[in-house]
């Protein structure tokens, strides 16, 4: 679903019907403690739309949370996203590249003329 900045997220859902704006819901944060102090503010710093069009691997796992302005108030909260691989049962360092297990590398032969 398009979230209100413009970006596609498959986690983004509003409850929008003709003549009102129903509720508004990130599913990737469902059941967590942060649930509550989501607001379709933090689409717009959130990484996850640009990860899953990076890396559309089916056993890389999203998890979010909200992390607090601490010392740099005027930046506000934003989200944090980490990522585990279902296949290794291990953390992803980079998201956006993946784990580098589930899917070999594309090797090029260039034949002689």
């Amino acid at each position: 679903m398009r979230t209100p900045d413009g970006r596609d997220c498959p986690y983004y859902y509003a409850d929008i019907q003709r003549w009102h704006e129903g509720e508004e819901r990130c599913q990737l944060l469902e059941n967590a403690p942060d649930a509550a102090r989501w607001t379709s503010k933090l689409c717009k710093s959130c990484p996850v739309p640009e990860i899953k069009r990076a890396n559309t691997c089916p056993n890389m796992v999203l998890h979010a949370k909200i992390k607090g302005s601490g010392v740099r108030f005027w930046k506000g909260p934003q989200m944090v996203i980490t990522a585990t691989c279902k296949q290794t049962q291990g953390p992803v360092e980079n998201p956006y590249v993946g784990c580098g297990h589930c899917h070999k590398p594309l090797n090029f032969v260039v034949a002689e003329e």
